[in-house]
């Protein structure tokens, strides 16, 4: 909090404290009814027979008021609680969080700190780690990639083989670390619609779907001067780019005619935000490693 905000919180503090003994104090005076019977101390207000007395507060209910004001007033002089303002007690609420803060680096060293040394294969192999790198995925990674990381439209399967950007622990680690942008430009504009839907077909014949072979081969010949720079002259992708396998049957947009024709005519955009400024290393760590366990999961049935 700024020195601006501090003063001005205190300001707003102790015009509201003045205020309310202002109040008490004033309603300690009783206005009588001006009336014949001095002892008839009615305000006047009469609801369906219920007349309102004008009594000042019980003596020991205004002194428990008292007792409240005094208590705030020695309360905010020991612990003022404002941004870097001390208090009679040396206590600011700045310090108060840098101690829980250190406290809390503390204790996540000797939980997750052992981590940071091992490799992701090592960490891979620790039940107890895995399970805290489930948890962090959960809270981090659930939203986009699902609760047991099988993907969504636009995000992909982290359980099987297939990789954008290769799946080493390393690759892994730096995906999640540095963050991702995959971009395939639109080529409506550059081959036409007639292009368009030949490249379809020909991407639904690399992958063995039903297609019309005379517009595959039209659109073999667009593939190899348009798309091979980035998918490889096979088709079989390029992880340094994160260009997508086309032969393998695996969708990020979907695998339908009208799905791949427009991904071809508008293009498609995604991201993979860095977590490096939003976990700590050792966190990182422990979720590359629960994603590898994953994708291992289905090395092994295999």
């Amino acid at each position: 909090m700024s020195t601006f905000w501090s003063i001005w919180v205190i300001v707003l503090t102790l015009a509201n404290l003045a205020l309310v003994t202002w109040i008490l104090f004033a309603n300690r005076r009783v206005a009588v009814n001006d009336q014949e019977d001095p002892e008839d101390r009615t305000t006047g207000h009469v609801y369906d027979g219920i007349e309102e007395f004008d009594n000042p507060l019980p003596r020991w209910w205004f002194l428990l008021f008292v007792a409240t004001l005094v208590f705030t007033g020695i309360y905010l002089a020991i612990y003022p609680g404002l941004g870097n303002f001390k208090g009679f007690s040396g206590w600011t609420s700045v310090g108060q969080l840098e101690n829980e803060e250190a406290k809390a680096r503390e204790k996540f060293d000797e939980t997750f700190g052992r981590y940071v040394e091992m490799s992701i294969e090592e960490i891979a192999d620790n039940r107890e780690a895995l399970k805290m790198g489930a948890r962090i995925f959960a809270n981090n990674c659930a939203v986009c990639h699902g609760a047991d990381g099988g993907g969504n439209y636009g995000f992909p399967n982290l359980t099987d083989s297939d990789w954008l950007y290769g799946g080493s622990p390393e690759d892994i680690l730096k995906t999640i670390h540095e963050g991702r942008k995959g971009t395939m430009p639109p080529q409506g504009s550059v081959i036409g619609e007639e292009g368009v839907r030949n490249a379809a077909e020909y991407v639904l014949a690399l992958n063995g779907l039903e297609h019309d072979a005379a517009m595959a081969t039209e659109g073999q010949k667009t593939f190899g001067t348009v798309c091979y720079v980035c998918h490889g002259p096979d088709g079989k992708g390029n992880q340094a780019m994160g260009a997508p396998n086309l032969t393998d049957n695996i969708w990020l947009y979907g695998g339908s005619r009208e799905q791949i024709q427009h991904t071809i005519r508008s293009g498609r955009s995604n991201q993979m935000p860095a977590q490096k400024e939003k976990l700590r290393e050792d966190k990182i760590k422990l979720v590359a490693a629960y994603v590898y366990s994953l994708s291992r999961q289905e090395e092994v049935e295999q």
